[in-house]
């Protein structure tokens, strides 16, 4: 986040203004319909966008009527915007606009639109989340007494490290939460490359971060150990798994391997500046590995949590002391309701007498008020006062949730993108090449792989022009690397001509010599793929496609 987007934020809260976040990555037709479908008068954009805000602005005449640059203001572009019949400023002469206005701040009601922001629009246009002033404060103060849980309630001493994006709910809500408190806010450069640098710099006393971020940490702390020799290595694994194995005997962080602290992990607390005592990860679930590794860092405690833009943020934590909960999303933060519903048609029982597994609803002071000026959509999840998230849970035996599946046939990798793998597949379909295609990704990987059924002829074709062998050798084709390459690029071919995004593109692909069928179980008899038998028959393929391709792009 850019430290004008917290000011524009905080302005707009204070005059009782609601706020439209605008990803950088939404592209001109989504920001056209944004702009359009939210009624936005007043656009705040970076230098770098403001072109393409131009260019956008005749589909949008009828309600944007002002653009703020966050740079300065060519003549060119003024004359532009003017053409345009629309008000362009820098945002130096906007702020020298406020100096002549004294005006009391407004009454604001609990109950008033606080901001509106629009998802990605996996499966679609995208949709507004409508929520309210109650819902944000009742998040902030929930958060608060998280925090007093785990950690402690954090106060004027504390620094906050603002990096991701104003649209994202995460970010947003957390610091509202640190200036409620009195804290001091940082914001990064804006390149991704010297994130880490920013962070030593500041030195936070609280880090929120995405599985992302943290597995590049980890990386780069292990790299770092390991090219300090063989021995050094040794002894490293030696203390992790002594105080590992103590946390998961029941033993607190404090108590594990003080001595060891002091010889051996204080130094990994200097990857993220030396002084954070509370580490936040959301957005997506952290390898397990990754959030092992985080919890035996000395005076820092780490919670894990879950929630959706229409939670305004978190709705499930971990907390920090309870090693069972690794590998869950934790317990119900305050103000929020959670219960599983039965999804016979998945066999997921919420009553089942051994596990109770279903998906997973909210409801709460905290959720949003509806999708904007889409009543429909919104009685599809919203059923007897109950959000249906579209997650498959599992609760444990210590209250916590785990996720286990999606309802639906989205996801989300990583990096945080979501993906509609059923309209992947549809496209992807298009090429002429293929008979069937199973698109595979999850919240762990940063790309997709696929399990393609080639066309014999297509495939027997291109032997024929590459000289390669007998073409009555279908399964020996398919083995064929060669080949193997010539069908991903001409499906990311078909991708391109489609205008996938870059993550939707396929990374590898294996060759399948026969089709999916009923007798395997991997599709039913109306010919749908049946994902989880899918991926247990090609489990093995499939994390061997991930470690190849991991290679080739290392």
């Amino acid at each position: 986040m850019d430290y004008r987007d917290g000011v524009i934020l905080q302005a707009c809260m204070s005059q009782g203004i609601t706020y439209v976040p605008l990803y950088d990555s939404l592209g001109v037709n989504a920001v056209e319909f944004i702009i359009n479908h939210a009624e936005v008068s007043l656009v705040f954009v970076q230098e770098k966008a403001l072109s393409s805000i131009l260019a956008c602005h005749k589909a949008c005449s009828s309600n944007l009527k002002t653009i703020v640059s966050f740079g300065e203001v060519s003549t060119t572009q003024k004359e532009e915007a003017e053409n345009q019949c629309v008000s362009l400023f820098s945002w130096h002469e906007f702020l020298l606009m406020g100096n002549s206005d004294k005006t009391a701040l407004p009454r604001k009601q609990k109950t008033d639109i606080c901001t509106i922001m629009y998802t990605s629009g996996t499966t679609g246009e995208p949709k507004g989340v409508i929520l309210s002033n109650a819902a944000i404060m009742v998040e902030v103060l929930s958060i608060d007494k998280m925090l007093q849980v785990t950690d402690r309630s954090c106060d004027t001493s504390d620094v906050f490290f603002s990096y991701l994006p104003l649209a994202h709910c995460y970010d947003q809500v957390m610091e509202i939460y640190f200036l409620s408190r009195g804290s001091s806010v940082g914001y990064w450069r804006g390149d991704i490359r010297y994130l880490m640098d920013d962070v030593h710099a500041l030195k936070p006393t609280v880090f929120c971060g995405v599985p992302r971020v943290y597995d590049k940490l980890y990386a780069g702390v292990m790299q770092k150990i390991s090219a300090g020799g063989l021995i050094r290595k040794k002894l490293f694994d030696l203390a992790y798994n002594y105080k590992l194995g103590n946390m998961r005997k029941g033993l607190s962080q404090e108590e594990a391997s003080p001595r060891l602290d002091r010889l051996m992990f204080d130094k990994i607390k200097d990857a993220l500046g030396g002084r954070a005592h509370m580490l936040l990860s959301g957005a997506a679930p952290l390898p397990r590995h990754v959030e092992e590794f985080l919890r035996i860092i000395p005076a820092s405690n780490l919670s894990q949590g879950y929630g959706l833009t229409e939670s305004c943020g978190g709705s499930f934590t971990t907390l920090a002391g309870v090693f069972s909960m690794v590998g869950t999303v934790g317990v119900p933060m305050p103000t929020v309701e959670a219960r599983l519903v039965s999804v016979p048609e998945m066999g997921y029982e919420a009553f089942s007498g051994d596990v109770a597994r279903g998906e997973i609803c909210l409801r709460g002071k905290s959720m949003f008020s509806g999708y904007h000026k889409r009543q429909d959509l919104t009685d599809q999840v919203v059923i007897n006062g109950w959000f249906h998230t579209g997650d498959i849970g599992e609760w444990q035996e210590d209250g916590s949730m785990k996720i286990i599946d999606r309802k639906k046939n989205i996801f989300k990798l990583s990096q945080g993108e979501y993906v509609a793998v059923e309209n992947l597949e549809n496209t992807y379909s298009r090429c002429p090449l293929i008979a069937q295609i199973w698109i595979y990704g999850n919240s762990f990987e940063s790309f997709l792989v696929a399990v393609v059924v080639p066309e014999r002829k297509a495939i027997e074709d291109w032997a024929k022009l590459n000289n390669q062998s007998s073409p009555s050798d279908f399964e020996s084709l398919c083995q064929n690397l060669k080949a193997q390459k010539y069908f991903l690029d001409e499906l990311n071919s078909t991708a391109k001509q489609y205008q996938l995004k870059g993550f939707e593109m396929l990374k590898a692909v294996h060759l399948e010599p026969n089709l999916f069928d009923i007798e395997r179980d991997l599709i039913t008899p109306t010919f749908k793929l049946k994902r989880p038998q899918l991926l247990k028959h090609y489990k093995s393929i499939i994390d061997q496609l991930y470690t190849e391709a991991k290679a080739s792009r290392a």
